[in-house]
Order: structure tokens, then sequence, then C-alpha cells
């Protein structure tokens, strides 16, 4: 697969061996396919002192981009994180209404029946360490992936994870306060204009100060802290910190700077 190849380009070009190279330090070659020489034996030979290409593995002094691939937002709707390394700059900003879903099967059902036909940011709430255990939400990158290619501006806004897995779609998670905890995106409607800005660090909703003031948050559905046992662990439930204090349910969680900056 393309991981596969993008990582023989990696240590066919210097690998970790070029990213950590001491004078001690020592590679295996592979002469072989499989990194035997003739004889049988493991063949070794110096690790590289410069990269073979310069768009794969460059010297600290010359990074690929100014700043690094991981950016905090944060606005009225919460605080957020979003990898920007794999999203093309021209969709560092999007700002779009929104479509509201309570779960990843929501969306893709949605994405299945063509109701996805204008741009928009998804929002997908109850997603949080308190409302389901903060699941990965993987399967909401292919279709959203799809209509971006399509030529739609769409982008993501949950409380919930992906673990590395946004790729190309500008990707607001780990929201906190999650929806299920006070949070703000269980205000958010459908068609409310959402602001998601890489550049600025801004995750804001475009409505009025004293209407959203005003708005009661959505009712949040729990069904699925019933049955199979799952009643046993409401007081796990009851007493997770929030995505930005590690979601434990161990230690008293550490003050959370979203529900400061709110007070």
């Amino acid at each position: 697969g393309s991981s596969g190849c993008a990582f023989f380009q990696f240590w066919s070009d210097g690998g970790c061996h070029l990213m950590d190279n001491r004078a001690e330090k020592r590679s295996h070659v592979a002469p072989a396919e499989w990194g035997y020489n003739q004889a049988g034996d493991l063949a070794w030979r110096d690790a590289p002192a410069d990269s073979g290409d310069a768009a794969v593995l460059r010297a600290a002094g010359q990074p690929f981009a100014p700043s690094g691939g991981l950016r905090v937002l944060s606005g009225r709707l919460g605080r957020a994180v979003i990898k920007v390394s794999a999203v093309d700059p021209s969709r560092h900003r999007i700002e779009a209404p929104a479509r509201v879903f309570d779960s990843q099967a929501a969306l893709q059902a949605a994405f299945q029946a063509g109701e996805l036909t204008q741009d928009f940011v998804a929002v997908v709430r109850r997603q949080g360490p308190r409302a389901n255990g903060m699941p990965e939400l993987h399967k909401l990158t292919p279709p959203l992936g799809v209509l971006q290619d399509q030529g739609l501006r769409v982008a993501l806004v949950t409380d919930g994870r992906m673990s590395g897995a946004s790729g190309k779609v500008p990707a607001a998670i780990h929201v906190t306060p999650e929806a299920a905890d006070g949070g703000a995106l269980a205000k958010v409607r459908d068609g409310d204009r959402i602001v998601l800005d890489a550049t600025t660090g801004t995750l804001d909703v475009v409505v009025d100060d004293a209407e959203w003031a005003a708005r009661p948050p959505a009712a949040l559905g729990m069904t699925d802290h019933e049955g199979f046992g799952r009643e046993l662990f409401g007081g796990l439930r009851r007493q997770v910190s929030g995505a930005e204090q590690g979601a434990c349910t161990l230690f008293d969680p550490m003050p959370d700077p979203a529900k400061e900056a709110d007070a």
C-alpha cells in the first residue's frame, strides 16, 4: 500500500539512522532483498551522513514548514486540536453551515443517502469520554474525503477522537468541554455558521451573542448507556475527566482551561 511505499522511501533515503546519525551507529544493509549478503549473513555499512532526498528527509535547520503539524483552536465552541500537516493550506480556514450528527453512523447514512451536496462543517458530538468513552472515529474520513474531492469545502468538528486518521480533511477534534459535559457543541444547530481557522487558531460559531447565551443545549440521548451491563460503568462516566485532562478516571482532574475561560 501507499504507507509501505512511503516507509521504503523514508528508509532508502536514510531513515532513522540518518535522523540519529552518530559515529558509532551502524545500520543493516540489504544487498539482497531481506538484508542478507551472498554468504547468508547480515551485512553492515555506515549510516548515511546526508539525505538521499531532501523532499523526504532534511536537516533540522531546513524544516518542511515554519511550525509543527498540530495546532490548538479555541473559541465559543471550546478548545480543540487540529492536525494540519496533511491539509492543503487553502483549506486551513473553513467557514460553512453546520450539519449536526450525534454519531458517525448518522453522518455515514446522510452521505449514502446523497444528502450532503453543499459546503458544510460536520459537527459530530456526543463522542467524548463522558458520553461514550471517546471511541475512534475513523469512519468519518472516507465520506468527508470523497466530498472534498468533489469540490466541496468541508470540515469536521467533534468532541471525539481520531488517531491521526483525519488526513487531508480539516478536523477539529477532542473539543472540550464535550457536549455531554456542558460543552457548547450541544447548542449547535443545523445551519449555524461555523468558523474553523487553523491559521488564527479560531473555532467559533457565528450566532448573535444574546441568542447564543439564551439558547438551551439539545437533549442528548444516552441510550447506549443502558443494557449489556453498561450501567456498571455509570460511576466512571460521571468521574472521567475531559479530553484535555487525559480522559482519566483514577485521579482528580486538572483544571479545564476551556471551562475556566467561560467562568
